[in-house]
């Protein structure tokens, strides 16, 4: 036993347990660390569980008809005003027309009836007058030409991509709108001769897909509510963003996007008037088409089929 006394006057004395003195607060602060970063992933798996917006990462594909955008504050015009007469179920194909404002968002909803859907490479031939509905589909890449995202016209493969998720479908008459990375449309458009493409994810099942596309421009999409298949335009430029959530509160289930911006189609209503909207940048005589612009194109039926309408 050491003796306490025999200690110099240059010495600390000690008293208690020298281990338990030497140990050093490091664990401790190591326990803590560990239950903080714990706690954290605990909340942070609880938060991306419970969120209601879906997030999908696109490959940067640089586009030829819709380069991305510095934002840029718009100021939103009136809602044009356009009553809709009572629809002639033995009128041919047409498009229906409606004008309304969402969000102060005023947009145009094109409603085709008796009319089938499909896909066309190519400049479109505005003397068709089986067309009721035109707008450009897939995007084009402004490196190499090629089609952004998979794409069938008529049965036939043209392009593979997967940098979005968004995939609308026509096959034997029935048009598929959904959000897939891997959709089985795809190869039983192959099979049975129909059409598909990929183009940015909207809304799937009535929720907000959020994208990473910048700035505002005119948005389009083609949507499904209920079982209805239609196309959205608004008349003022939008983020992707409010665009999508435009189309949520209108009460979308599935919707993805069709090219906008300047991009140029048309519409025809059940008077027969034509309704152009865009640019006919590429209509000019001798202008030249890219090899791969695309048009997603409604004809009429040439059944006596009939198609259900939207209820406000």
């Amino acid at each position: 036993m050491k003796d306490y006394k025999d200690i110099r006057d240059d010495q600390i004395r000690v008293i208690g347990d020298e281990d338990v003195v030497s140990k050093t607060p490091l664990k401790r602060y190591i326990y803590i660390l560990l239950i903080v970063i714990a706690l954290v992933a605990i909340v942070a798996v609880w938060w991306f569980r419970d969120t209601e917006e879906e997030v999908y990462i696109e490959e940067n594909e640089p586009s030829l008809f819709e380069p991305e955008q510095p934002e840029e504050v718009v100021e939103l015009l009136p809602a044009a005003e356009m009553p809709v007469d009572t629809l002639a179920l033995e009128k041919d194909g047409f498009v229906e027309i409606r004008d309304t404002v969402i969000n102060d968002v005023p947009i145009k909803i094109y409603i085709p009836h008796n009319a089938a859907m499909s896909l066309q490479l190519g400049k479109m031939d505005r003397s068709d007058t089986t067309i009721v509905y035109t707008a450009q589909a897939a995007d084009v890449r402004a490196d190499n030409g090629g089609i952004v995202g998979a794409f069938v016209v008529n049965g036939m493969p043209r392009a593979w991509g997967l940098s979005k998720s968004g995939f609308c479908a026509s096959i034997n008459g029935v048009v598929t709108i959904g959000v897939s990375n891997n959709s089985p449309l795809f190869e039983e458009a192959i099979e049975k001769g129909g059409h598909f493409f990929r183009q940015y994810p909207l809304v799937k099942d009535g929720k907000l897909v959020e994208n990473k596309r910048k700035g505002k421009s005119i948005r389009r999409a083609i949507c499904d509510k209920g079982g209805q298949i239609f196309m959205v335009e608004t008349l003022t430029k939008e983020s992707c963003h409010d665009f999508s959530q435009v189309l949520v509160d209108y009460g979308v289930d599935q919707a993805v996007y069709l090219i906008g911006s300047l991009a140029y189609g048309w519409a025809v209503d059940k008077e027969g008037a034509v309704h152009e909207f865009g640019d006919d940048y590429y209509y000019v005589p001798n202008r030249k088409v890219p090899r791969n612009i695309s048009y997603i194109v409604w004809r009429k039926k040439t059944n006596n089929d009939t198609s259900s309408f939207i209820t406000d």
